[in-house]
């Protein structure tokens, strides 16, 4: 379903023209996938459709998610928690998002100065 969801992901959207997710970073997340640092997190319908998902890397103990998807409505955010309970089933306790906005705010995230973010990083190393 990886392969699924990145292109889910990559589809165009109504608020924004164009994407950063082409064929060549499909094929390179693909890669990192099949060797196990990249994960995708879906979300299936009664029908069996894939309405949701968000896909990242996992890097040591952070995961860095790349970009999510909803066909129905709050279904990534879904994927979402789904991301969250493995993560902490796994002992990983951060996600980083990237750039902060307002949608991932509402979620609970928080903007963090890169010198807490590299201290998080390092305290997190195996």
């Amino acid at each position: 379903a990886f392969e699924q969801v990145i292109r889910a992901c990559a589809a165009p959207r109504k608020y924004a023209s164009g994407t950063w997710i082409i064929e060549a970073m499909i094929q390179a997340y693909q890669q990192l996938h099949q060797q196990g640092h990249a994960h995708s997190f879906e979300v299936w319908n009664s029908h069996g459709e894939l309405v949701g998902g968000l896909y990242g890397l996992l890097l040591d103990r952070i995961f860095c998610g790349e970009s999510m998807f909803s066909r129905e409505r709050d279904m990534s955010k879904v994927a979402l928690v789904y991301l969250a309970q493995w993560l902490d089933q796994q002992g990983i306790h951060t996600i980083d998002c990237q750039l902060p906005n307002d949608h991932l705010m509402s979620l609970g995230a928080k903007a963090l100065p890169r010198t807490e973010f590299v201290r998080r990083y390092l305290d997190q190393q195996p």
